[in-house]
């Protein structure tokens, strides 16, 4: 399941993990217009990790989900 809001200078998506145990926390994207952060609790410190993501390095893992094991480089369109 997941969620998708729209505040006034972000989407926000929430990812639920509602399969089997054992589950995970809950997975916050938050796009913003130069950057996309991802944020996870982590139970056992019980804080937030957090990761920024130029939106480039979205693209390319997005592309990289549907490749073969190899090395790339995406090439902007003309």
């Amino acid at each position: 399941m997941f969620t998708i809001e729209h505040d006034f200078d972000a989407t926000v998506v929430t990812l639920v993990d509602e399969g089997p145990a054992p589950l995970q926390e809950d997975v916050i994207l938050t796009a913003f217009e130069d950057c996309i952060t991802v944020e996870q609790l982590d139970p056992r410190s019980d804080k937030v990790a957090k990761i920024t993501l130029s939106v480039a390095q979205v693209r390319e893992l997005a592309a990289a989900l549907d490749l073969p094991e190899g090395v790339y480089r995406l090439r902007d369109q003309p």
